[in-house]
């Protein structure tokens, strides 16, 4: 009986540790992967979206377009908008300043 009962045990606090080191791998997030190939969109029903560019028409496209200043960060506020900010937002020690507390 006692075998059973360790057994389980160990099974139990394997899945366990398991579970709990997918959780804290999960809660990171990735950094955006920009392609040189893929335009990306915020479009008016706020959803994002990418496109595969062509060649034929890079004039036309990049003849409205603005260079994003190096900096700049891009956040979703909590009413749903897409926001840019290309003021300081890191700390002296490198860490986020809008991070949580």
């Amino acid at each position: 009986m006692t075998g059973i009962s360790a057994r389980t045990f160990l099974i139990a606090a394997a899945l366990g540790g398991l579970t709990s080191s997918a959780f804290a791998q999960a809660a990171a997030p990735t950094p955006w992967e920009l392609n040189s190939g893929t335009g990306y969109a915020y479009g008016k029903d706020g959803k994002t979206v990418a496109y595969k560019l062509g060649t034929n028409n890079a004039g036309t496209l990049l003849k409205g377009a603005k260079k994003v200043p190096k900096g700049t960060l891009f956040f979703v506020g909590e009413n749903g908008q897409l926001y840019m900010r290309t003021g300081p937002y890191l700390e002296d020690d490198g860490k986020f300043k809008f991070g949580a507390n």
